[in-house]
């Protein structure tokens, strides 16, 4: 009787212990009851029947397939071995279980046979500058093909993309031929811009002394111009103080009329032969008449 007890309590330890399932964070549980599917179990601790339901683990995370390096015929007949990754995550665990038997297999089979399309229909020289080209190529039809499987390629990476020997010694020829080149053009470009540049500065150079010639000369000019009309101001300035002196001393015509000979006489200085009067001369005419009596008379 006691071995009976013992026996069933075995059991049913091994009941509970086998009912009792832990799904982690990043899992789903997928269960079948009678090899039917009813349900999914999220994270944590969950309770299924033994014998009756089992429980399938999907891991939910995003993964990575190494697709191992193919060699590639590109569109211009040149083999090419070609080396990616394929990044992916599951979004839906029923149909990734469900829809196909295994994904990564199927997956790698995919992105070799894709990949040998879509570098077939490129050249060599294409292949090699538009990665990221392919790239978005091949997980745009990785990722409509997988779809249906519950699963979404995120990423597809070519590592690299390796041409025959002789392909890589013509085009590092070909790219040094082409850096020399560009280095004899820069070279050159150098010579010209440096001509240029001094040409440049002799002109800037014959502009400036002609512009400070031309500065020079008008400053003189102002200058001169400047003295001429302080000059004449000054002799302005003294004919109209003798003036003022001349009327503030009240002279008679008579005096004025001796002046006037005294200055035609200077005017003249012996030397003139012909003396032109000015057209306001009648007052000093009769001065010079009345002076003339009066040299008769005394005689």
């Amino acid at each position: 009787m006691d071995l009976l007890f013992w026996i069933v309590i075995f059991f049913v330890i091994i009941f509970m212990a086998n009912s009792i399932k832990i799904i982690r964070q990043y899992e789903k549980g997928i269960i079948e009851t009678l090899g039917k599917y009813t349900g999914i179990k999220n994270s944590g601790a969950n309770v299924i029947i033994p014998i009756f339901q089992r429980m399938l683990r999907v891991d939910m995370r995003e993964r990575v397939i190494d697709v191992p390096p193919q060699s590639v015929i590109t569109k211009d007949n040149v083999s090419v071995i070609v080396d990616a990754i394929i990044y992916f995550q599951v979004t839906d665990p029923v149909k990734v279980v469900y829809n196909i038997e295994n994904f990564a297999v199927a997956a790698l089979k995919l992105a070799q046979t894709n990949l040998r399309n879509v570098i077939g229909d490129m050249e060599l020289d294409n292949t090699l500058t538009s990665r990221e080209n392919i790239n978005t190529q091949l997980r745009s039809v990785m990722d409509e093909a997988t779809d249906k499987w519950g699963v979404k390629v995120t990423r597809v990476e070519i590592q690299k993309i390796d041409p025959p020997k002789d392909i890589t010694d013509a085009m590092s020829k070909q790219m040094k031929a082409e850096r020399e080149k560009r280095a004899n053009i820069l070279e050159a470009e150098g010579f010209r811009q440096s001509a240029i540049l001094k040409a440049e500065g002799q002109k800037q150079a014959v502009i400036l002394e002609s512009e400070a010639l031309k500065e020079k000369q008008i400053l003189e000019a102002i200058g001169k111009a400047e003295a001429i009309k302080k000059v004449t101001e000054a002799e302005k300035y003294k004919i109209e103080t003798i003036y003022d002196s001349i009327h503030k001393g009240k002279p008679t015509n008579d005096l004025l009329a001796i002046k006037y000979l005294d200055t035609l006489n200077k005017i003249a200085n012996g030397k003139a032969t012909k003396i032109f009067l000015p057209l306001e001369t009648s007052s000093f005419l009769a001065s010079i008449g009345g002076i003339k009596e009066l040299f008769i008379n005394n005689g």
